[in-house]
C-alpha cells in the first residue's frame, strides 16, 4: 500500500531508517539497457548523509548491491532488485521519544494509522527511504539518456536567499561545484553561510529545488487524470518535507494577462516550437517539446535541536528534546532526489507513449 510508483517503469521500495537496510525492485525496465554501476554509485554519493558541514553527520556510504535483473552489464527485462545496507544507525538517539510525538513529524499520524510505529529515526517515514529512489532513478536516467533526455536540478533558494537568475542564464554543469548545489558561486557562498548560521543556532531552514528536463519529445503524457504535470506533482509531493510544486510560470502566472502568458507557436525547420515557454514544456498534460521546468518547495527540517512541547501516546503533555544527527537544511541533498523522481516519471511516460499509436 503506497510503496509502489509508476505504471510500466514501476518501482517498489522497502526498508526503514534504522533497520538492516533499504531496497528497491524495478519492474518494467526494458532488456538490453547498459547498466553503469559507477554512475549509480555517483548518484548515491550525491544523496548520502555526512557530505559536508551543512548536512547531517550520519555516515553512510550508501553502497548498493544489485541482486537481480542484470547480466553481463545489461538489463535482462526481469525485475532489477537492489539493496543498500545501513551501517551507521544510532537507534539509542531516539529512545527518548519512543512514546512521544515529535512536532511536524509523521509520528502521530503513523501511530493513528497503524496503531504502532518505528520511532527509530521515523522508520519508514524517514527521508532515508529516498536512497532507494535515487538508486532506481539512476537507472531511469540511463534509459532517458538512450532517448536523448537529460534531467538536472539545482538549489535556487534557501530561506529568503533567492537565486536571481533563470535556468537559461545559468551553467547547470556548475551545480556540483559547491556543497549547497547552487550553480551560481556568489549566491552559493551566501547560502552556505546562512545554513551554517542556522545550524549553529540549533534551528533549521527550508528552500527550493528547481529542475529542468531537456530533450523530452512532444506527445509525452496521458489525458485527463494522468497528465504529465500531475504525475510530476505527485512524484515531487511524495518526497519527504515537500510542501509545494509549480511548473512553468507557476504561481507567478496569475500576475499575467493571457496576451502575455500565451506561448505563440512557430515553425523551426521540421519542429513546431513556442516563442516563450510559460507552459513549462507541457500543454494539456502532454509535453510540447520545449524544456520542462519546475520548482519544488521544501519546509524546514522538523527536527530542531531545541526543546518543544508535545504529547505522548497516552495524551500527556511532554517535552521533546532535539537529539541525534539531522540536516539543518534538506535542499542540498534533495537535488538528486528531485532528479530521480523526475527521471522515473519521464521513463515511465516514455514507455507508455510507445503503446499509444501504431
Amino acid at each position: 500500500m503506497g510503496n509502489t510508483f509508476g505504471k510500466l517503469f514501476k518501482i517498489s521500495t522497502f526498508g526503514e531508517s534504522h533497520g538492516l537496510g533499504l531496497g528497491v525492485v524495478i519492474d518494467g525496465c526494458p532488456a538490453g539497457l547498459t547498466i553503469d554501476e559507477d554512475f549509480i554509485r555517483e548518484e548515491m554519493q550525491r544523496r548520502k548523509p555526512g557530505q559536508s558541514k551543512i548536512t547531517t553527520q550520519r555516515k553512510e556510504e550508501d553502497e548498493f548491491q544489485i541482486l537481480s535483473g542484470v547480466f553481463e552489464g545489461k538489463s535482462t527485462g526481469t525485475p532489477i532488485g537492489m539493496v543498500i545496507l545501513n551501517t551507521d544507525q544510532k537507534s539509542k538517539d531516539y529512545s527518548h521519544i519512543s512514546d512521544k510525538f515529535r512536532p511536524s513529524h509523521a509520528d502521530f499520524t503513523y501511530f493513528e494509522k497503524f496503531g504502532t510505529r518505528d520511532y527509530r529515526g521515523g522508520g519508514r517515514s524517514s527521508a532515508r527511504e529516498t536512497a532507494a529512489r535515487v538508486a532506481a532513478g539512476s537507472i531511469a536516467k540511463m534509459l532517458l539518456k538512450h532517448y536523448g533526455i537529460s534531467v538536472q536540478a539545482y538549489v535556487s533558494q534557501v530561506g529568503d536567499l533567492k537565486l536571481g537568475k533563470t535556468y537559461q542564464e545559468l551553467d547547470l554543469n556548475k551545480t556540483e561545484d559547491n556543497i549547497v548545489r547552487c550553480p551560481d558561486q556568489e549566491t552559493a557562498d551566501l547560502m552556505i553561510d546562512y545554513i551554517d548560521d542556522v545550524r549553529k543556532s540549533r534551528d533549521t531552514v527550508g528552500g527550493i529545488v528547481s529542475c529542468v528536463a531537456k530533450g523530452v519529445p512532444p506527445g509525452i503524457g496521458e489525458p485527463v487524470f494522468d497528465r504529465l504535470h500531475a504525475e510530476l506533482g505527485k512524484a515531487m509531493l511524495s518526497i519527504n518535507a515537500v510542501k509545494g510544486f509549480e511548473y512553468g510560470s507557476g504561481f507567478e502566472g496569475v500576475k499575467m494577462r493571457g496576451s502575455e502568458h500565451n506561448d505563440a507557436f512557430y515553425q523551426d525547420g521540421d519542429r513546431v516550437r513556442t516563442r516563450t515557454n510559460h507552459s513549462g514544456g507541457i500543454q494539456g498534460g502532454i509535453s510540447n517539446g520545449e524544456d520542462i521546468y519546475f520548482n519544488v518547495a521544501f519546509k524546514p527540517v522538523a527536527t530542531i535541536m531545541q526543546d518543544q512541547e508535545s504529547v505522548n501516546e497516552s495524551g500527556e503533555t511532554v517535552t521533546v528534546s532535539g537529539k541525534g544527527r539531522h540536516d539543518p537544511c534538506v535542499v542540498p541533498r534533495a537535488v538528486p532526489i528531485v532528479e530521480a523522481m523526475c527521471a522515473l516519471v519521464l521513463a515511465d511516460y516514455i514507455l507508455l507513449s510507445r503503446t499509444n499509436k501504431i
